[in-house]
């Protein structure tokens, strides 16, 4: 018995299709990215302070605590007189410390410790703004019981233009530098796409000169320059 064989037929459409590949241009893509350049510029403003700010006060012992508070009191009173005396606003008087503390006497035999008096330490901080004082009022206070003076820092009442100065001189900083790299790299600058900026201030460290009891001129302070540092980070197109 004569059998036909099975046959497979190819679908002619499967034949005459052509090969996917897999791509698709998406309108208006042109096969590359935005050249652009990024930079970091810096820019130093410097002013002298006009403003410090220190903290005085007094430690005062006694055998109890309504001594050592009374006689914290009486020295203590005087140094806010003489500071509103020295055209201090009572708003540039601020307490920021006051405390009460027992004095110990340790003993190495196992005894307990024994309290042998009190402690009151009571501190302000003051804002001068005329420098030039500095020096006698740092100088009465401490004729007058102060015993605690430290802490001082030096300031611009105002620093928004020395900010300004810097970010101007930030900016052309930046600007000097993207322009070499793009003549270098055969383009030229387009227009910003993104600035950021950071800001660092360095106050200047005070310097404290000891002057003989005896002397007559105002201890010396020195309030150095207030240094501002600004930088930008820019962003530029590529053309």
């Amino acid at each position: 018995m004569f059998r036909t064989p099975f046959l497979l037929i190819p679908i002619l459409g499967l034949l005459l299709a052509g090969p996917d590949t897999g791509a698709h241009a998406a309108p208006g893509d042109k096969g590359g990215g935005e050249r652009t350049i990024s930079l970091a510029g810096t820019g130093v403003a410097k002013a002298r302070p006009d403003t410090a700010h220190i903290s005085t006060g007094v430690i005062s012992e006694g055998p109890t605590a309504h001594e050592a508070l009374e006689k914290n009191s009486a020295a203590m009173s005087e140094v806010v007189a003489e500071l509103k005396a020295q055209g201090l606003e009572p708003k540039h008087i601020q307490t920021t410390n006051f405390a009460v503390h027992p004095r110990y006497q340790h003993f190495k035999d196992g005894k307990p410790s024994a309290i042998i008096g009190y402690r009151v330490v009571n501190s302000v901080r003051i804002k001068v703004r005329d420098l030039e004082k500095l020096g006698a009022i740092v100088d009465k206070v401490v004729a007058l019981g102060s015993n605690q003076i430290g802490g001082i820092a030096f300031s611009v009442e105002d620093p928004a233009p020395l900010k300004d100065q810097a970010r101007k001189l930030a900016m052309a900083n930046a600007i000097r530098k993207a322009k070499l790299y793009a003549e270098a790299a055969g383009a030229t600058l387009g227009k910003v796409l993104k600035i950021s900026e950071g800001v660092t201030q360095r106050p200047p460290r005070p310097v404290f000169a000891r002057a003989a009891v005896e002397a007559k001129a105002a201890t010396p302070i020195e309030p150095g320059q207030q240094m501002l540092q600004v930088r930008v980070d820019v962003t530029w197109q590529l053309q």
